[in-house]
């Protein structure tokens, strides 16, 4: 299973979702499914994501064995 820490990251970066997304060319409503674990992101967008919060993308995406 996919785990994600975009809220935690994007709380501690005071961003709205709608901000992120502007951020990275997304929508604001895919943040929000990355964030609810319901959709798994390219790894372009993952990418992105973590670029916009200037970390590896590991810090952000790891597997959890289920």
């Amino acid at each position: 299973m996919l785990v994600n820490r975009v809220r935690e990251l994007r709380a501690r970066f005071r961003w709205t979702q709608q901000e992120l997304a502007d951020k990275i060319g997304s929508t604001r409503q895919t943040i929000g499914l990355i964030e609810k674990g319901d959709y798994s992101p390219s790894i372009t967008l993952a990418l992105k994501i973590a670029a916009a919060f200037e970390v590896a993308v590991e810090e952000v995406f790891y597997l959890k064995e289920e």
